[in-house]
């Protein structure tokens, strides 16, 4: 880390664990045969996205990514939220500019508008009850399919279930159930005589876990080019993986309560409790030294507006550490996306110098 820093919080990202997080996930994919449409919802930058993925065809969660990304030359884009009719123009200006934007949809209604504007659509599928979409054998699935007519043009799916999968057998399990649900659904549309030429998964943990890609044509993923200490706790990283971090302040102490005061509240890491859940509960985020190395069973265990309050873990037997007022700190983030989404730009770590990079925001 160089001596001169910008004053925190500030979010820093750690270019040589970028890269190999993202050379990781390829190299699976390459040998599984299928190809990644990466999900530019976590690092929502040009310059991260361009240096780990190319110009190669990327997936979205907002419009104004979309936007963003199209006017930097990224022409086949997939929204991977269900459709709102009332954006639809806005879907309809990409494409007249020449980008392959595709949206998603799960009802009828939204097949009708999407239809009528001239749009093409995937069709949700709801590969284990976790969020939206149809299950593969719902009567409803062919119906929309015929509503879209030569506007289908597949089906999409994410196993929001694998964040929730604590051993090998259960992430296995979610990422065999995530590929049978996708790829039935396109037998179904297939066998009432429609083509469903994209059968498209994908999740962080599923993408790393799944051993059979039969039947399946691109994998969305997005989170694992910086992970998290959720993906840390599911096992499907480790710490040292980890390419996000927020630097923070010591600002004061209060020995009498055990606890140590920084300038990173919940604006700089957000309110994500992502661990809560875990086998292992990380508060607000785990504590390291400037370095990069923990700091024994320090957590942000409390976080006003512009405070983080640090404190030992419940249960530890490590004495309070030592931080005098203007020490720098990292914190490791549960939750990439939600910690990322409060900055504006990324300071990024690549061969002991900081540079400062764009990062998109809004919807």
């Amino acid at each position: 880390m160089p001596p001169k820093l910008p004053d925190t919080p500030f979010a820093l990202v750690d270019l040589a664990r970028v890269d190999r997080n993202a050379t990781r996930l390829r190299d699976r994919l390459d040998g599984l045969g299928v190809p990644l449409r990466l999900h530019v919802k976590t690092v929502k930058s040009v310059e991260l996205v361009r240096r780990t993925h190319g110009r190669a065809p990327i997936t979205v969660s907002t419009l104004a990514e979309a936007e963003y990304f199209a006017a930097a030359g990224y022409d086949d884009i997939v929204y991977a939220v269900g459709i709102d009719p009332h954006k639809l123009p806005r879907v309809a200006a990409l494409r007249a500019r020449g980008i392959a934007l595709t949206v998603l949809l799960d009802s009828r209604a939204q097949a009708e508008a999407v239809a009528a504007a001239g749009i093409p659509a995937l069709i949700e599928i709801d590969a284990d009850g976790s969020r939206a979409g149809l299950r593969p054998a719902d009567p409803l699935l062919p119906e929309i399919g015929a509503v879209l007519g030569d506007r289908l043009a597949g089906v999409l799916t994410h196993a929001g279930g694998s964040y929730h999968a604590f051993t090998p057998e259960a992430r296995a399990a979610a990422a065999q159930g995530e590929r049978d649900a996708v790829v039935g659904a396109a037998e179904v549309l297939r066998a009432a005589g429609m083509d469903c030429p994209v059968v498209s998964l994908g999740s962080t943990p599923t993408a790393h876990t799944v051993r059979d890609l039969t039947g399946v044509t691109e994998v969305r993923a997005g989170v694992y080019l910086f992970f998290d200490l959720v993906m840390a706790g599911l096992g499907i990283c480790t710490l040292d993986d980890l390419a996000l971090s927020v630097v923070v302040t010591v600002i004061g102490h209060r020995p009498d309560r055990g606890r140590i005061l920084t300038d990173g509240g919940w604006m700089a890491l957000s309110r994500d409790r992502g661990t809560a859940e875990q086998p292992v509960d990380q508060g607000y985020g785990l504590v390291t030294d400037l370095a990069g190395t923990p700091l024994p069973d320090l957590l942000v265990t409390g976080a006003s507006q512009e405070h983080g309050i640090l404190a030992l873990r419940p249960g530890s037997g490590h004495p309070l550490p030592e931080l005098p007022v203007g020490t720098r700190l990292r914190v490791l983030p549960n939750h990439a996306c939600a910690t990322a989404a409060q900055y504006a730009f990324y300071h990024v770590l690549a061969d002991g110098a900081l540079s400062r990079v764009e990062r998109h925001t809004g919807w």
